[in-house]
């Protein structure tokens, strides 16, 4: 078969191109988040890592243009190294494997007769999954000892299979609901894909992008401002330009000093994001920021402080992602009901023909695939069907862990899809969170409590989630006409590449450097330690059902309906849905002034000059990402190759 005929895009060059530079960025991604502890690319909703790599094949592209056609990468190529690129670096990145490979040995590395961890959970801990062996332990957390010796390899190599596995399976799976829902959202409802905008035109086969005067205003801009601010960083004497976010006192007397320091920012990256985000979110991003912090200054004169964790802005939030996930599926209920009638075999005027598979096989992929992943958490012994399982998850909490895990999911799939939200975090409110709220440790047991702490890595956040990152790969192969079918090898391929790679880049940062002596070290000990510290707690003191938590949840989930009911029935109304779940989050705390700034200069665009004058602006906020996401990376790579601390942009 002539791969390059029959899958446009999908070549065997372009594979060939990704399966190099994977590894280099899994590894570009470890030295920035977890050695050096700046930059993270991975925390926003487009990865400045990737965007470069693909602005030098770009630059690469343009010499071979002269010296070779021939040799030239098309837009589809381009595009199916980005999307690859992107996936692989979301699974190496901060809310995925960074987390995961800290939390391998981390049990058996600090346990103590103090916190009595080896009496409370070992006997729990599937072998299999994580790390025991002391030497290699040792090696990994002090360094100065080869990974590449048989002994090492074979204390890893248990752990890195599964969980490399269970990642391709949790991800197929979402890639099979990403086929269901594509043609709804994409052609049905015409989401306008905000995220993919920069990559779809810089990849412009004709260079009209670069060809604006515009944007390379506004790369200018954001270059010298992180060029400066980097020179700054090593040579003091040269002015900083506050761009970054710093914390301002702005109330200071009761009860308005509740509200706490103010987080203001001026990143251009996000300036530029936040032009392409409808009007209306990126009013409600702003607005909801504030919203928040007045419901600490209504606690504080009604007294509700009082209360632990008033005003359980993690609480709201999930339910809020919830009720993001059930309006979508709503709206989306005619297409999903002919899709499981095509799927059942019943008669359908349904074509699928032109998807990445059929329906059927979608179902049944998905099928296999959470097989598989229930299989993976309940291997470890027989596992009950309700809820106290002696070891494993039982089948009913697996179910609705899983359930709840691909509805968060769908929601943040919808919310790019929709919105192009800059930020996606969801600290601390997955639904390891909502079960113990809702059901109490002491209904749950053991096996489930120690099963949710082994996929913290899955919810601790959702800031490099995949999803949204598949299904934006399918609206970039229907926009280049680059062929589906050949992409979701292509993405099937770059996830469990990019898990392999990322386990190889941490592990071998840690035996090269010694995690627990030269890595940023604060942080990647709470990432292995925060899920042992809280499984503790859980054992410790066993509790019931969280009234006031399971409460602030359901409020959540019902403001979102609301704030959607409205949003529906009177044009005028401000209010998006997404914007009351988003913005409890660290990520828009950071840049909710950015976005001010970007909502204010689109209003006044689109108010004084129309839709004409809001065209030719587009280059130029493209330009404001581009030139601060060039100017980061380039900070970073010389930071590296020199072996000094430099300049980190974002946070």
């Amino acid at each position: 078969m002539n791969i390059e005929k029959n899958y446009r895009g999908v070549t065997l060059r372009s594979l060939l191109i990704a399966f190099i530079l994977i590894p280099i960025n899994c590894y570009w991604v470890i030295e920035m988040e977890v050695i050096r502890y700046s930059g993270h690319p991975v925390t926003i909703s487009i990865f400045f890592n990737v965007i470069f790599n693909i602005f030098v094949l770009i630059g690469l592209n343009l010499i071979l243009k002269r010296i070779s056609p021939k040799f030239v990468l098309s837009q589809s190529e381009l595009l199916v190294i980005y999307i690859m690129l992107s996936l692989a670096s979301g699974i190496a990145g901060h809310d995925m494997l960074e987390i995961l490979v800290p939390m391998l040995g981390h049990a058996y590395r600090f346990a103590t007769p103090e916190n009595e961890w080896s009496e409370l959970f070992f006997n729990y801990l599937p072998s299999w999954l994580t790390v025991t062996d002391e030497s290699a332990l040792s090696g990994y957390y002090n360094g100065d000892i080869s990974l590449y010796t048989w002994q090492q390899i074979k204390a890893w190599l248990p752990a890195v299979l599964w969980w490399s596995a269970f990642i391709v399976a949790l991800v197929f799976v979402m890639l099979c609901m990403n086929v269901i829902i594509r043609k709804q959202w994409t052609q049905s409802e015409k989401l306008s894909y905000p995220i993919i905008q920069l990559p779809l035109e810089m990849t412009e086969p004709n260079f009209k992008l670069f060809k604006a005067k515009a944007l390379w205003i506004g790369f200018a801009v954001a270059a010298l401002l992180d060029t400066i601010n980097g020179l700054n960083s090593i040579y003091p004497s040269i002015p900083m330009i506050p761009i970054r976010v710093r914390n301002i006192a702005v109330f200071t007397e009761k009860p308005w000093n509740s509200m706490g320091s103010i987080p203001i920012s001026f990143y251009p990256f996000a300036i530029g994001l936040g032009f392409f985000i409808p009007l209306d979110l990126a009013f409600s991003c702003w607005f909801f920021f504030w919203y928040w912090r007045l419901q600490n200054v209504v606690g504080t004169v009604l007294g509700l402080r009082s209360l632990p964790a008033f005003p359980y802005t993690n609480e709201q939030a999930s339910g809020g992602y919830i009720a993001l996930a059930v309006l979508a599926l709503w709206i989306s209920r005619n297409h999903l009901k002919d899709a499981f009638k095509k799927i059942i075999g019943y008669k359908s005027k349904m074509d699928d023909s032109d998807e990445p598979m059929s329906y059927r096989s979608a179902a049944i992929g998905a099928l296999i695939g959470l097989a598989f992943i229930f299989f993976f958490a309940s291997k470890y012994g027989a596992s009950s069907l309700i809820y106290k399982s002696v070891a494993g998850m039982s089948t009913i909490v697996m179910i609705v862990f899983f359930a709840i895990y691909y509805a968060i999911s769908v929601a943040i799939a919808r919310m790019r899809a929709e919105l192009g939200t800059p930020v996606h975090d969801l600290h601390y409110a997955g639904p390891d969170q909502i079960m113990v709220r809702f059901w109490g440790t002491r209904r749950l047991g053991v096996g489930n409590l120690t099963f949710f702490s082994l996929f913290w890595f899955i919810n601790r956040a959702y800031r490099s989630h995949p999803m949204p990152h598949q299904l934006e790969g399918f609206k970039l192969a229907e926009r280049t006409r680059t062929s589906n079918k050949g992409l979701v090898f292509a993405m099937m391929f770059a996830v469990a590449w990019g898990s392999l790679s990322a386990f190889w880049a941490l592990i071998d940062r840690g035996y090269r450097l010694g995690m627990e002596v030269k890595a940023y070290w604060p942080s990647l000990s709470a990432f292995g330690r925060e899920p042992y510290d809280r499984l503790q707690n859980w054992m410790t003191t066993l509790s019931s059902i969280d009234i006031q938590q399971s409460i602030f949840t359901i409020v959540g989930f019902f403001s979102t309906i609301f704030l959607m009911i409205m949003r529906m029935k009177f044009f005028w109304w401000p209010f998006h849905p997404a914007g009351f779940a988003i913005t409890t989050s660290w990520g828009m705390n950071v840049i909710w002034s950015c976005l001010f700034v970007s909502w204010l200069l689109k209003l006044s665009i689109l108010k004084f000059g129309g839709l004409k004058l809001h065209q030719r602006a587009i280059p130029f906020f493209l330009g404001l990402i581009l030139g601060e996401f060039t100017a980061g990376s380039l900070w970073s790579l010389l930071g590296i190759a020199l072996g000094i601390q430099t300049y980190g942009f974002w946070v």
